[in-house]
């Protein structure tokens, strides 16, 4: 029995799948994307890598990239390029460090 989304009787859902719905509908939008962008379309390739349902979503990931002229090797180049240069998720460009990362090292006084 085939279910009537078209998936195949095998499929799982993903319990992410209603919050990266959204997030792939936006990078389907995007026409540069930024580097927030990237790294989501890399975390979410490898999210559905394999995974038994949401061929929705992978079909729309590839998409995105043949959007963006990328391949997944230039997206993961791009992605690794970004992280090495010290990219954090949610991280304000350019914000005092503060927590447990800060630098104490500076000289007292």
């Amino acid at each position: 029995m085939v279910p009537s989304d078209g998936s195949s009787a095998h499929s799982q859902a993903h319990p992410l799948y209603a919050t990266d719905r959204e997030l792939v509908d936006g990078l389907l939008a995007a026409q540069q994307p930024s580097d927030a962008q990237l790294a989501d379309l890399a975390r979410l390739l490898n999210r559905y890598d394999g995974f038994p349902g949401a061929e929705d979503l992978r079909e729309d990931l590839s998409k995105t990239l043949r959007l963006w002229g990328l391949s997944v090797e230039d997206l993961q180049r791009r992605t690794r390029a970004l992280w090495a240069r010290g990219y954090r998720p949610g991280a304000v460009v350019g914000a005092e460090a503060v927590g447990s990362g800060f630098d104490t090292s500076a000289p007292e006084g």
